[in-house]
């Protein structure tokens, strides 16, 4: 969120706007997971804390069955970037290394096939969502990966280190 921020030219407040949106968008959904409740507890949840009125229709609009629809750069961005964060992450971890370094273009479009891996991901709304911004899918993918590796260790996706057995000394 905060990569597609910088390359949007907003402001760095701004862009950490995005990006905190982009974390807090799903709070609420283990607790609340239906249609019916989720976004929207969250939202309310989020109303009653004061939250700016943006970040709540931002989250409000990730949900198509919501009825808000996206017009905003940051709500554009959400919606583009929730599915797809999902599923490379899901890709990432799969590897022996478990690193988003790992991930490419190819390898997620892959797994957008196959309707087996992260079957809870909707590959309609990675399609969506791209043409949404506007831009071409696998730019989008690749676009994503990158901003994801800039911050893999934050993600926890740098990769596991290979142990080495222990020597005696």
């Amino acid at each position: 969120m905060r990569a597609y921020a910088k390359k949007f030219g907003v402001a760095d407040e701004e862009a950490e706007k995005f990006g905190i949106t982009g974390l807090l968008h799903d709070f609420d959904y283990e607790k609340y997971p239906t249609p019916a409740e989720h976004p929207f507890v969250g939202n309310k949840i989020m109303r009653e804390h004061g939250f700016p009125e943006d970040v709540i229709r931002a989250i409000l609009s990730h949900a198509d069955y919501s009825g808000v629809k996206r017009e905003t750069p940051m709500e554009k961005a959400l919606y583009a970037c929730d599915e797809l964060s999902g599923l490379i992450t899901a890709a990432a971890l799969v590897k022996p290394s478990k690193s988003v370094a790992e991930v490419d273009a190819k390898s997620i479009r892959r797994k957008m096939k196959d309707k087996a891996f992260a079957r809870s991901v909707n590959r309609d709304d990675i399609v969506n969502g791209a043409a949404d911004l506007g831009v071409d899918l696998d730019e989008h993918i690749t676009f994503c990966i990158e901003a994801m590796k800039g911050i893999a260790a934050e993600l926890g996706l740098a990769g596991v280190q290979e142990q080495k057995p222990a020597t005696a000394d």
